[in-house]
């Protein structure tokens, strides 16, 4: 199993950092990791095991008191957690959006404000772009900000928050109209607000309000939530970067972080989905051998560790990729589509191994039968990458006759 999914140029520093946190997996988090999704119960104590190692400082710079590693170091330890569980990987994730999106584009007084306590883990973020009717159709955002005075007033209901209720910092995407005359593109006039509130359900500052966790298939134990803006007032200095009508290119910058992450916990998955049906096929017999040494077996199981490392690779390539200061929509797209797409099916060929028993909530492959779809929808569907990834086809191989 160790064979799988090795990183080849690491530093020391890097195979230290991913040691401490496969350690941290195997002892914290596996253990407890059904039990806690069978009660949806938010893993608190992991949580705070992960503050106390500074991994929510990960890719925040030293001059913040983060570790300044780079996103192929966060990736790889995403994808550690998740092996362990998908969740608490889903609760970094989300901070580390709003903390890539702060370092790019804030101005120096946000980032001197918000980024050390990011780093610390006091400040927990969260980021909000999808509303109940919008889907992937971004440009049809409807939550409005409207200035007044030295304040933007904020109307709207947004969907799927992560890290909702247990967030006290949100970047909010909403329409604004001010400065950008009718007919400008939907694009270019919608921006972002560093909306700070106390965690908690119900109103969690005047003119915010947090109504409570969406019940999910799977992904439990990290709160999924609405956010409900009425007469929402934000000071104009809470504004990302200071200048209206660049949220779509900061949300979008910051989405290509979080699809090398889905990417990552989609590899997790997958793997974990490896082990537990490779093991449970050296202990399960059927007439007078284990089920390994079938052939129908083995056939399976080299199909899903192919699967575990091309998924792995594909990761990887797309974060050296972001690292090296280079456009990575295609290959974030791609190793986003492929990366959950190959989870789904090596979830599902670990719970064909396991036969009845992988339908009994006391298998762990369970859990994960029920968590990777949910990577399939996260940071934009199978569709939307493939959009993406034809366009930028298109632009790299344009036809010259």
């Amino acid at each position: 199993m160790a064979r799988l999914a090795q990183t080849a140029g690491l530093t020391d520093v890097q195979q230290e950092i991913l040691s401490t946190v496969r350690d941290f997996v195997d002892k914290e988090i596996i253990p407890v990791a059904t039990e806690l999704e069978h009660r949806d119960e938010y893993p608190q104590q992991i949580v705070d095991g992960l503050k106390e190692l500074g991994l929510f400082g990960l890719m925040i710079p030293e001059e913040y008191g983060g570790l300044g590693e780079s996103l192929l170091t966060y990736a790889l330890c995403v994808e550690e957690i998740a092996r362990g569980w998908m969740s608490v990987s889903g609760i970094i994730n989300t901070h580390f959006i709003v903390a890539y999106m702060l370092k790019q584009h804030g101005t120096q007084e946000q980032k001197d404000h918000f980024l050390p306590r990011m780093a610390a883990g006091d400040i927990r973020g969260a980021f909000s772009m999808s509303e109940p009717g919008l889907g992937s159709d971004v440009s049809a955002i409807t939550s409005k900000a409207v200035k007044d005075g030295e304040e933007y007033v904020l109307n709207g209901q947004k969907m799927w928050l992560t890290n909702g209720g247990t967030s006290s910092l949100v970047a909010v995407l909403v329409r604004s109209d001010e400065g950008h005359p009718e007919g400008t593109a939907p694009h270019k006039s919608m921006t972002t607000f560093l909306v700070e509130k106390e965690p908690g359900f119900g109103e969690v500052r005047p003119g915010l309000t947090i109504p409570g966790k969406i019940d999910k298939m799977g992904y439990k134990g990290v709160d999924t939530t609405e956010l409900i803006m009425d007469g929402l007032r934000i000071p104009a200095d809470r504004v990302l970067g200071g200048v209206t009508g660049r949220g779509f290119y900061q949300m979008m910058d910051g989405v290509e972080v979080g699809r090398v992450n889905v990417a990552a916990r989609g590899c997790g998955v997958a793997q974990r989905a490896f082990e537990l049906g490779v093991q449970y096929a050296q202990q399960r017999h059927t007439f007078g051998k284990a089920i390994a040494q079938h052939q129908a077996i083995q056939f399976k199981l080299a199909e899903m560790a192919t699967k575990v490392e091309a998924a792995h690779a594909m990761m990887v390539n797309a974060a050296r990729k972001k690292d090296s200061g280079e456009r990575n929509d295609l290959e974030a797209g791609m190793a986003k589509y492929l990366a959950s797409e190959y989870c789904k099916e090596v979830v599902e060929d670990a719970f064909r191994i396991h036969g009845g028993y992988g339908f009994s909530k006391e298998y762990e492959i369970e859990r994960l039968y029920r968590e990777a779809p949910m990577l399939l929808i996260g940071e934009g569907t199978a569709e939307i990458q493939k959009m993406i990834i034809g366009r930028r086809l298109l632009e790299e191989y344009r036809f010259q006759g």
